[in-house]
């Protein structure tokens, strides 16, 4: 046994010396791919993580620590209704409008919480697949057909693949199911419509904040753009309110955390990620203070940035290598895809599936890179097929999954959404 062992570390030393002996140091391509890691990388941090992942890793522990694990149960775990647990996964996006990096803590933190595997992987892809904002986009700027196809299709997609998650494992879920009615009633603290009230106060600050230009100069999507900093801070102002009123943190506490964020708003009125910035950071510091079930609640937050930014980290780093940035080649040269997804073929729909499941889309960035691919030639099916697996899927948010549920059902995952994204995309082609 110490032998193999041994054996393992002496062939890793010599991968890794044999990659640094022929690394191509110094080949345009190369360099250029580096260049386009650390772009990408510093473009995620710059506009991804603060706005992005930050509430979204807040709102992940305050599932953990405040969420009645019985309400989960009940409309998403292993016994619960199928047409109601489906219902609220699936739709989920609608709500969200996030990335496929951002739903990774709140998808963490139900399925952590007791969410049955088939609802919590249907939220899994709709979180992301199905933003409203997005679809519209896709309306718009590459043709109605396409925008009704993805939305039908990203629908169905979340309902089927996590009706055939639970199937493949459904001895699994059985034994979850019946252990989840052996559990024994938690202590609640507050009425579940508080939570809920909570909860949907840190949703607001997350889309508010993350609004993106549907570039348009008028219509209810430009007006929302218009004022997302102002209903950011509303909602940030009743989450406050029942920070003090419902979890039991001091008024002192709470304004100490907010006079900071006015200050830096009236002195940086044009920097809206700074007082943003200071509020999180005063939201940590009175929590961090609290011995009660605030203190937790920041505890299982620090929990999930430590499992889930490490991964995004190295995934966001590999991404850029290999796939670069919009209208930015990594190593793999742009015309080289472009060639491979003309048509209507299933080679050309798997490999639309298969790069983008691998390639990190922002929320939105999917729209402007199909355009220009279809410009290029790209057919309108494999043009589906990466709308289908792209959002929902990315390097870094697979690396993620792994760490939750492991390289089986991370595997089997992956390979349903590639899967049923050739299939839709050939189905599409056909007819568009």
């Amino acid at each position: 046994m110490e032998s193999k062992k041994e054996l393992k570390i002496l062939f890793l030393i010599i991968a890794v010396f044999l990659g640094f002996f022929f690394l191509p140091v110094g080949t345009p391509r190369f360099d250029n791919a580096i260049m386009e890691a650390l772009y990408l990388a510093k473009w995620y941090a710059q506009e991804h993580v603060l706005l992005c992942l930050v509430p979204a890793f807040f709102i992940a522990g305050a599932i953990a620590v405040f969420m009645n694990q019985n309400a989960v149960m009940k409309y998403l775990g292993a016994k619960a209704n199928k047409f109601v647990a489906y219902s609220v996964a699936s739709v989920s996006g609608t709500i969200l409008a996030v990335c496929s990096c951002t739903v990774l803590p709140l998808f963490a933190g139900i399925y952590k919480k007791g969410a049955g595997l088939g609802p919590a992987t249907a939220f899994l892809y709709s979180g992301p697949a199905i933003n409203i904002l997005a679809i519209i986009l896709t309306a718009r700027i590459l043709g109605y057909e396409l925008g009704i196809a993805r939305t039908v299709g990203a629908v169905l997609f979340s309902v089927i693949i996590g009706l055939a998650m639970h199937f493949i494992y459904r001895k699994e879920e059985h034994d979850k199911a019946n252990s989840q009615l052996m559990m024994s009633e938690p202590e609640v603290l507050r009425p579940l419509w508080q939570n809920a009230m909570f909860f949907f106060s840190m949703i607001l600050i997350l889309v508010f904040a993350n609004w993106g230009n549907p570039n348009a100069t008028s219509g209810v999507f430009y007006t929302i753009f218009s004022a997302k900093w102002t209903l950011t801070a509303l909602a940030s102002v009743i989450f406050a309110v029942m920070l003090a009123g419902w979890f039991k943190i001091k008024w002192f506490k709470v304004l100490f955390a907010a006079i900071p964020v006015v200050v830096t708003a009236a002195m940086f009125p044009h920097e809206p990620l700074i007082p943003f910035t200071v509020g999180v950071a005063g939201l940590s510091v009175i929590t961090a203070t609290d011995k009660g079930e605030a203190g937790d609640w920041l505890q299982s937050t620090w929990g999930f940035a430590k499992q889930i930014l490490p991964l995004l980290l190295f995934g966001v780093l590999i991404s850029g290598i290999l796939l670069g940035r919009p209208d930015h080649e990594g190593i793999i040269p742009s015309h080289w895809i472009s060639s491979l997804v003309g048509g209507n073929s299933i080679m050309a729909n798997f490999i639309a599936s298969f790069i983008g499941a691998f390639m990190y889309f922002a929320t939105l960035t999917e729209i402007p890179i199909l355009q220009g691919l279809i410009g290029a030639g790209m057919g309108k099916g494999p043009a589906l097929a990466l709308l289908l697996a792209g959002p929902a899927l990315s390097l870094p948010n697979m690396l993620v999954i792994r760490s939750v549920m492991g390289n089986q059902k991370t595997a089997v995952f992956v390979s349903l959404v590639i899967v049923m994204a050739t299939i839709s995309g050939l189905i599409y082609g056909m007819f568009f």
